[in-house]
């Protein structure tokens, strides 16, 4: 068994894809996750780059963390200077860091054509400027830059990159498919023409361009003397992202003969996941391996009816092991055992039982006049309660009007009133708000606040409204998704009608319904 280090580069490379931004609060607080997880190693930042972080690095330092240890990033010196001279290396001893990862070219190319030197000056470079920080203690991570295309087109230069950034010092040498064009088959093939136990012990950071970079550095780790990887949470990174340490480490814990700390700490990784979808203001990839919302969720009759019986035939692991759930999702493609599945917090029932074929039949029914459930299932329990006779009614409409007025350059407004029935009280409220479904939801709520002061604690979350018969174009029906949330759960309800705010109203209610029919009794 080999003890693989957990590299995250969330922070640094991480910030580098598409619609990534974090500030220096977000970044502080996202090292003390990170290292609650036991990752070994966050690189911070490129503190030569921007204030931010250098901040960063300057904060962090005050944090006691009791795993992870942070590594700052920075290039090899200059061509015109010397390491104790050069401003990318001194802002790298700024920071204070035990670690520092130094960044090299070993595809001879990029010597000639980027850095417009002699291919042994790059050499004098790297050993120049990893020896200068060994001399001032620090530990040195050496990236390889296009390591991986280097070593296709000079082998005989990048092994010189190799051999002097070993004989400089460096602690670890990390082999960078940087442009993440490099295929598995092509990985392995470089990695066996290496004799990689006569270097220092290596890494591996891998780009996902060609979609696999998880499977290139699971590949690298069945080399011996390959004892890191590198990565993000959620695969974020440059153009198609890094390899995404979320599916990573599970796939070394639990599908290889390897270990690294985080094993520990694997039944929070699909918190680790979604939290950092929280910060970065991104809604959570529902299809990611492990920690998607999808990567537990069954939805054919036939898969259904077999994880109920024996999970571990049709589950490839547990979703507790990486902290996620089991969803069975409800379509015209269900069969008994997902209706089934559904019915039974509400009572014991069989396949064959009246009630869970009448359910199935009304399902069906539904999904064909455009409700899709596997999205909603709040208002599916809604539908077995009230199917099962157990629905309480918590509002009767008798009416509602809606008056849209646009005065100049103001924005224009809804007057929304409604009138209602509920606890046998005719009731009638009234909103303005700038949408006419706000106005309604304004006006529901303000009329039944008194009867119900749980309606303070639910506030909706999301708003989608999807049109599925688009060849009818301005009278295609169309179906809305609420999402409500009471901060400390959240559900979701639909609605569906050729008038977007009937298709509004059913799902707002369905939300209200939902809380007074189910988790308020649940959570009294």
């Amino acid at each position: 068994m080999k003890r693989i280090e957990i590299f995250d580069t969330t922070l640094r490379d991480g910030t580098q894809g598409m619609d990534i931004n974090f500030n220096l609060a977000d970044k502080l607080h996202a090292a003390k996750k990170l290292d609650e997880m036991n990752i070994d190693f966050i690189e911070g930042g490129f503190p030569f780059s921007n204030k931010k972080d250098e901040y960063f690095f300057n904060k962090i330092k005050k944090e006691h963390l009791s795993h992870s240890k942070i590594v700052s990033f920075g290039f090899t010196r200059c061509p015109d200077t010397q390491a104790s001279s050069d401003p990318h290396i001194m802002a790298l001893l700024n920071t204070e860091t035990e670690y520092v990862s130094i960044v090299g070219k070993a595809w001879k190319a990029h010597v000639e054509k980027i850095l417009h030197i002699t291919p042994e000056q790059n050499l004098e470079l790297i050993f120049d400027s990893i020896s200068f920080m060994k001399s001032q203690g620090r530990k040195v991570f050496f990236d390889l830059e296009h390591f991986f295309d280097g070593w296709l087109c000079d082998k005989a230069y990048t092994e010189k990159v190799l051999k002097t950034a070993s004989e400089a010092g460096a602690d670890r040498l990390i082999l960078c498919d940087t442009n993440g064009g490099t295929l598995p088959g092509q990985v392995s093939k470089i990695l066996s023409q290496m004799n990689t136990s006569s270097y220092a012990p290596m890494g591996v950071h891998f780009h996902n361009d060609c979609g696999t970079a998880v499977a290139n550095s699971l590949i690298a780790l069945e080399y011996d003397n390959i004892i890191q990887v590198q990565g993000t949470v959620n695969g974020w990174g440059e153009r198609c992202g890094n390899t995404n340490l979320c599916a990573l480490i599970p796939d070394i814990c639990l599908k290889t003969e390897n270990t690294a700390d985080i094993a520990e700490k694997l039944e929070n990784l699909t918190h680790l996941s979604r939290y950092f979808f929280e910060v970065a203001n991104i809604r959570p990839d529902k299809r990611q391996p492990y920690v998607g919302e999808a990567a537990f969720s069954h939805k054919a009759g036939l898969h259904t009816d077999a994880v109920l019986k024996a999970e571990n035939l049709i589950e490839h692991v547990s979703s507790s092991a990486v902290g996620n759930y089991r969803k069975i999702l409800l379509s015209e493609l269900s069969g008994k055992s997902t209706v089934l599945a559904k019915m039974n917090r509400f009572g014991h029932f069989t396949k064959d039982s009246r009630e869970v074929k009448k359910i199935l039949k009304l399902l069906k029914e539904k999904e064909n006049a455009g409700y899709e459930y596997e999205a909603a299932e709040a208002s599916f329990q809604l539908l077995i309660l009230k199917s099962l006779g157990k629905y309480r009614q918590f509002l009767e409409l008798n009416n509602y009007h809606l008056e849209t007025f646009k005065t100049g350059e103001a924005p224009a407004k809804t007057v929304a009133r409604i009138f209602m029935m509920s606890e046998q009280k005719n009731i009638m409220g009234a909103g303005i708000s700038i949408g006419p479904v706000d106005a309604l939801n304004v006006a529901m709520r303000g009329a039944l606040l008194p009867l119900y002061p749980f309606l303070k604690e639910i506030n909706l979350v999301d708003y989608k409204v999807r049109i599925f018969d688009p060849q009818s174009a301005t009278a295609a029906k169309v179906r809305v998704l609420i999402r409500t949330s009471d901060g400390i759960q959240e559900w979701d309800t639909i609605g569906v009608s050729e008038n977007i705010i009937e298709a509004s109203w059913e799902a707002l209610v369905d939300s209200m319904d939902y809380y007074y029919n189910i988790l308020r009794k649940k959570n009294s």
